[in-house]
């Protein structure tokens, strides 16, 4: 199963439009979005507009990839998870958020080998294409490492 997910605070109609077209060209029938408060009803994938928690762990649970804003809840719980991620970025030049952060936070992911990222709406749909080729990252832990917590430390004994 695909998941998509746009977060609970804004929609993001640019991905779950590209997405639920995709989806009915390919007729796959295993994609699953969140969309959040949206006038956008898919026609082709299942979707809620929110989840509760417990639904969404079990979303991504069940997932085999995860499709999504670059919002870092998600993204932290896919590593977590060991799940594929492909990334889209809201853009604030879009106005679909107010400012580049989530662009940014893609950018370095990216070239940390963390995850994979669409720029735009055609490397979406190329990316989509080839979904099944996606590979889980390495697994994160869901702990501060030994050097952050040092640093830590250290910085509040100084304090």
């Amino acid at each position: 199963m695909i998941f998509v997910t746009v977060g609970s605070e804004l929609p993001f109609d640019r991905l779950v439009r590209v997405v639920d077209q995709w989806a009915g060209e390919n007729r796959r029938t295993d994609v699953f979005a969140q969309i959040a408060e949206t006038s956008l009803k898919p026609s082709f994938i299942a979707y809620k507009q929110f989840l509760e928690p417990a639904e969404f762990s079990e979303r991504l649970a069940a997932a085999s990839v995860i499709v999504s804003h670059a919002g870092m809840g998600t993204i932290l719980s896919a590593l977590r998870s060991e799940k594929p991620i492909l990334v889209m970025p809201r853009r604030a030049t879009l106005r679909e958020v107010r400012n580049e952060h989530q662009l940014a936070t893609a950018e370095r992911l990216a070239a940390m080998g963390r995850i994979t990222v669409a720029l735009d709406e055609t490397e979406l749909r190329a990316t989509l294409d080839r979904i099944g080729e996606l590979k889980p990252k390495e697994k994160i832990s869901p702990y501060a490492g030994p050097e952050l917590v040092a640093a830590l430390r250290d910085f509040i004994a100084q304090r």
